[in-house]
């Protein structure tokens, strides 16, 4: 079974908030790729930290790059945002189901006969595996996921005393991005599992956001992007949405769930 039929990683950040909102722990930590767009009533991010490389990576049998991949190449990953993306882009591909943590899914490039596996390059740098890397893909051809490279504390927001010391640690550029990208992943609705992805990267007072929705087979894929100021980073979400949908991304979330 695949970790989208169980869920997605939300499963396992639910067990978390679970956690928090009992006061069984007071903070968590989370990859922001994983936590989806809704946060529980309760509780809040105290702290956003500075983005890792927010691209995926490519790790292969013999170092052959995405763009040399053979007809027919069994690449696993267990997200169906990098499925959808490789399918649109090379559709001969064959996209296998993966689970596990890292080390796991390294080993099944043996186990299961697999040409290559799609990661985060973030998790690669902060396990030191960057030599294993055979190609960081370029956000041009792999969109990454809502949050992808960043890390968030949530607490309970009754906590204000540790809100007070986790706040210093807060990345403001970071923490808008991400609030445009999460914004643009509330906008199109969190009742369904579809390959979304977004990226907003601000510069001085710029902001550009740019997403994707698509099938998971990669036969339909929507993309776009928005420009702004930093201080609109929410609604910029919104509007990155509707443009979306109007390009064809309400039909898709009507037809696919």
């Amino acid at each position: 079974m695949s970790l989208a039929q169980i869920g997605g990683q939300g499963v396992f950040v639910k067990e978390i908030e679970e956690a928090l909102l009992s006061g069984g722990i007071d903070l968590a930590v989370h990859s922001m790729k994983d936590v989806p767009g809704e946060t529980p009533e309760g509780l809040m991010f105290a702290a956003i930290l500075p983005r890792e490389d927010m691209r995926d990576v490519l790790v292969s049998r013999g170092n052959v790059k995405m763009e040399f991949m053979p007809r027919g190449a069994r690449i696993g990953t267990g997200s169906l945002r990098r499925g959808a993306q490789i399918k649109a882009m090379l559709p001969d591909l064959e996209i296998v189901p993966l689970r596990g943590n890292v080390d796991t899914r390294l080993k099944k490039i043996e186990t299961e006969n697999l040409t290559g596996i799609i990661l985060a390059a973030a998790g690669m740098k902060r396990l030191g595996y960057v030599q294993k890397i055979t190609q960081f893909l370029p956000i041009e051809l792999m969109l990454p996921a809502v949050g992808q490279g960043v890390l968030g504390l949530q607490i309970r927001k009754t906590d204000t005393e540790l809100l007070k010391v986790l706040a210093t640690l807060n990345h403001e550029q970071t923490a808008t991005e991400v609030a445009a990208e999460r914004s643009y992943l509330r906008a199109l609705g969190g009742g369904c599992r579809l390959p979304i992805a977004a990226y907003g990267l601000m510069e001085k007072q710029h902001l550009t956001l740019e997403g994707l929705l698509a099938a998971p087979n990669g036969s339909s894929v929507i993309r776009d992007k928005v420009w702004g100021k930093p201080d609109d980073a929410e609604e910029l979400g919104r509007k990155l949405a509707d443009m979306i949908l109007e390009k064809g991304g309400r039909q898709l979330l009507n037809l696919l769930c």
